[in-house]
């Protein structure tokens, strides 16, 4: 007796896809939109809110130390200068010219600082998934951004409240400037995020090496006081053309014809590219050293 069954019928309405009726139909992906715009700027936010709170708390007063230590500066520098010089080398307000010289290149310092430690003071952070090294990165940008601003604020208002100064302010300059000092404290802040743990010897001479900044930066002396051969050399400094432009934007008549906002942008975007490119391939083993 032949035991063999008949195979069942296929259902009617079923199919493979290519008409002939014979398999069940292929299932269809749907698409998935992956939004991550708002879980990254809920990171930045938290991880903005825990910089300010743990920089503020560091010390008695918080917010306070960070305004005196570039008042400190310009009354030091007012004191020393004074006693020397009847006169500032630009106006007639010894306070304003290094104010306006000191701030942005403050603004530099702190940035380029604050984003080249993002790994070094941000290790336990980075370790978790949700938290990529552009949200420490940007974290930490934001904060000095805002600290310094809000400085700057503080210290030229009281100034030009306190004194006669003479100055003639020029917005479109000083946002200039202070553009010019963000990009390249951005700049080389993210390059050094990636050399100073790879390399932790050039933490220590880029420190070296950045020590007689304030001295060729044009904050105490004018470029046109210096030497032409050796005042060509000094305007390779992108720091020099970030506070000859704030000057300008303070004293109507001077502006010196070398500031060239497209070279030091240039720059800037330059050490910034190469130190993203180098975070972006490395950083997940730099965390381990």
């Amino acid at each position: 007796m032949d035991q063999t069954r008949p195979a069942s019928p296929a259902p009617s309405g079923t199919g493979d896809g290519n008409g002939d009726g014979n398999g069940p139909p292929p299932a269809r992906l749907r698409p998935v939109r992956i939004n991550i715009r708002f879980p990254t700027l809920r990171t930045i936010a938290a991880m903005v809110i825990r910089d300010m709170s743990t920089a503020s708390g560091r010390a008695p007063g918080g917010f306070l130390w960070a305004v005196a230590e570039p008042v400190a500066g310009i009354l030091l520098l007012t004191i020393i200068v004074r006693g020397s010089f009847r006169e500032p080398p630009l106006g007639t307000n010894f306070a304003i010219f290094y104010a306006s010289g000191l701030l942005p290149f403050y603004l530099y310092t702190d940035l380029q600082a604050k984003v080249a430690t993002a790994i070094l003071t941000g290790r336990q952070l980075l370790s978790y998934p949700r938290v990529t090294l552009f949200d420490a990165l940007a974290a930490r940008a934001i904060v000095s951004i805002v600290t310094e601003f809000m400085i700057s604020y503080i210290v030229l208002s009281t100034i030009l409240l306190t004194f006669e100064t003479r100055t003639t302010l020029d917005l479109p300059r000083i946002l200039l400037a202070y553009s010019m000092a963000i990009a390249t404290g951005l700049g080389f802040g993210t390059l050094n995020c990636y050399l100073w743990v790879a390399f932790p010897v050039w933490r220590s001479l880029w420190s070296m090496l950045s020590r007689p900044l304030l001295l060729v930066s044009g904050v105490m002396i004018l470029p046109e006081a210096i030497p032409r051969p050796i005042r060509d050399w000094l305007w390779w400094n992108p720091l020099l053309h970030v506070t000859s432009e704030m000057h300008a934007a303070f004293y109507y008549g001077y502006s010196p014809e070398d500031i060239s906002p497209a070279y030091v942008f240039g720059l800037a975007l330059g050490a910034g590219t190469f130190g993203f490119l180098l975070l972006r391939r490395y950083y997940r083993d730099l965390l381990e050293l």
